[in-house]
């Protein structure tokens, strides 16, 4: 693990000895952060590591105080339980100039398997795929285990294009890297998808999860654990259904795990998420963010197939 550490540190953060590092961590992967730290020191002696309450759900505000903390240091690194990508906390940080990765969730196992990657292959792919997105109207997905749906992309643009490489000011993803996704627009996503490998707040699925949508919102859910998705929606209102997410994994290296920090960037998968995406260029801000990860899916954008039963044609 401490290679990965290594990489995350200096090549996708590319930290220097002069700047200050921040680590924010809690109980469950407080081993993980405290090699972050340990490593860290041997860079820059302007290191802290703090440690925080596990929220509930993925995408919940940490403690105001952790909240200024962050607005004053130049790298950050979030290993924590439930991800902070989505939070006010992290979204202001990065305006003040922080260069932040989130790992939420992460494991030993997927450090070794899916951070010590070529780069720049993983640049190569994911930035390929964004540019198609981000010149795209529309996007029409299928698969034949009962996926067809349709949304709207026109106007949001492509992101994943650093590909974990986070090294500018105010540049912030998560690691392992490799997606290429934006926010649909709002009220424009209808019909029906199903997730058939992982959902964020579930983890990995005995059976799938088929979700109907209804002009941007997730309206019905059915099979084994759509009660459980339900209950953990409601807590936050209509807006936690809406249609927020549409990403295509792009590390070869990844594999579906249950972990959907790791299950999003699988390469020959899509996801697609419900709740916040306020971070980034859509307009739903609410404190949920949940990933539902698609295997095989065949993939249009405006009528053109770039990806079919998981493979990638462009």
């Amino acid at each position: 693990m401490l290679d990965s550490v290594r990489i995350v540190l200096k090549k996708c953060m590319g930290l220097k000895k002069d700047e200050s590092v921040l680590i924010v961590t809690d109980s469950e992967l407080y081993d993980i952060g405290k090699v972050f730290f340990e490593e860290a020191k041997k860079i820059s002696e302007n290191t802290k590591l703090i440690k925080i309450p596990i929220p509930e759900v993925h995408g919940m505000e940490p403690p105001k105080e952790i909240s200024e903390i962050m607005l004053n240091y130049d790298v950050e690194i979030l290993v924590t339980t439930k991800s902070l990508s989505h939070t006010a906390a992290r979204k202001n940080a990065s305006k003040s100039g922080a260069r932040i990765t989130t790992l939420p969730g992460i494991t030993i196992e997927t450090m070794k398997r899916a951070i010590d990657v070529d780069y720049d292959k993983l640049k190569e792919m994911t930035s390929k795929i964004s540019g198609i997105l981000d010149k795209g109207n529309n996007v029409k997905i299928t698969t034949e285990a009962g996926t067809d749906m349709n949304f709207s992309i026109k106007g949001r643009e492509g992101q994943g294009d650093d590909a974990g490489i986070y090294d500018k000011k105010g540049s912030f993803g998560n690691l392992p890297s490799g997606e290429a996704f934006l926010a649909p627009v709002e009220k424009t996503c209808n019909g029906t998808y199903v997730v058939d490998a992982s959902f964020g707040g579930i983890g990995k699925l005995n059976s799938p999860i088929k979700i109907t949508v209804k002009n941007g919102y997730a309206v019905d859910f059915f099979g084994e654990d759509a009660e459980k998705l339900k209950e953990i929606l409601e807590k936050f209102g209509k807006e936690a259904g809406n249609i927020a997410e549409f990403g295509i994994g792009t590390n070869t290296n990844a594999i579906i795990t249950g972990n959907i920090l790791e299950d999003e960037k699988v390469f020959g998968t899509c996801h697609i998420a419900l709740g916040n995406n306020s971070g980034f260029g859509g307009k739903v801000d609410v404190p949920i963010h949940l990933d539902g990860i698609i295997k095989n899916p065949i993939i249009y954008v405006d009528n053109k197939k770039i990806m079919d039963d998981g493979k990638l044609i462009v």
